[in-house]
Order: structure tokens, then C-alpha cells, then sequence
């Protein structure tokens, strides 16, 4: 049984992924992904995203979700991404610790936490560590995958 977690994460996959103009288009993607779900039930999920829509092109109107409008960084992250202070990421169960040069680990969990990443619920930063907690029903390759855009890990 899927959860809403990993309803979410499907959703935020799609939008990040393709231009989608309107529910019901995104509704047959869910679908082709396995989820079974009512209009009312993704509009709900969508307002918990903060999903937006704005003017494209091609299809007039697009969602996308905050700090995505423009596919580029958000300002807070420009010169931040990716540092030479990171130095790796390792993982305990589904909860990542990053390693950083001494001094770094507070401009850098800063910055992940300036994602507002919906798979991320928080992070702990002390001089050179950093504790990333995810959402429950986060896999170590959704962290990955968020992080990998602007950190080196693998």
C-alpha cells in the first residue's frame, strides 16, 4: 500500500519533471504510477505542497512548486552550493550525517534547510556535522537525490 508521503513525492516528481497544466493530467500520471486517488485528494495535496501555477509558453499555465518557478537555485542558495567545506554523507537507517571542514556545517545545513525540501523535516548543525532528519516514508535515495543537485554525494 502506497502512503501519502510517497503520494507527495510521486507529486512533487511529476511536477518537477514535465510542464503539467492542469489536475486531471496529473491525475492519469499518478495513475500510470500506481496511486488511486480522487481530484479532491490531489487539490488537497497540492495545497500542502504550495503548489503554484505560473505562465509557460506553450501550455499557458504550468504548477510548480516553491522555490522551482525558474528551475534555478533559490537566491539564498547562490555562492552557497556546492561548498569546498563538504567533505561526505553517510547514513544511519534513513538518517544522513553529513561531514563537513571544521567551521562549515552551519552555512551548509542553512542552506538545506533554505530548500525546504518537503522530505526533509529538519537538521542539526554543530562545527563540522550535520544531522539530517528525514519525513517518515523517506529513503536514503530521496535525501540523495534532493542533495546531489548541489552537494558532491553519491
Amino acid at each position: 500500500m502506497k502512503t501519502r508521503t510517497h503520494r507527495l513525492l510521486a507529486i512533487r516528481k511529476i511536477i518537477e519533471g514535465g510542464a503539467i497544466s492542469n489536475q486531471v493530467e496529473l491525475l492519469k500520471k499518478l495513475g500510470k504510477a500506481g496511486f488511486k486517488l480522487t481530484q479532491a485528494t490531489l487539490s488537497r495535496d497540492l495545497k500542502f505542497l504550495q503548489a503554484g501555477k505560473r505562465p509557460d509558453k506553450e501550455m499557458g499555465y504550468i504548477y510548480t512548486l516553491p522555490g522551482n518557478a525558474t528551475g534555478a537555485n533559490p537566491p539564498a542558495l547562490e555562492g552557497i552550493f556546492p561548498l569546498n567545506g563538504f567533505v561526505s554523507m553517510d547514513f544511519a537507517w534513513n538518517i544522513a550525517l553529513i561531514k563537513t571542514q571544521p567551521g562549515y556545517a552551519n552555512s551548509i545545513a542553512s542552506a538545506i534547510d533554505t530548500l525546504d525540501a518537503f522530505e526533509i523535516l529538519g537538521t542539526i548543525a554543530g562545527d563540522d556535522t550535520i544531522l539530517i532528519i528525514p519525513r517518515e516514508g523517506i529513503t536514503r535515495e530521496d535525501i540523495i537525490n534532493i542533495l546531489a543537485v548541489f552537494l558532491p554525494v553519491e
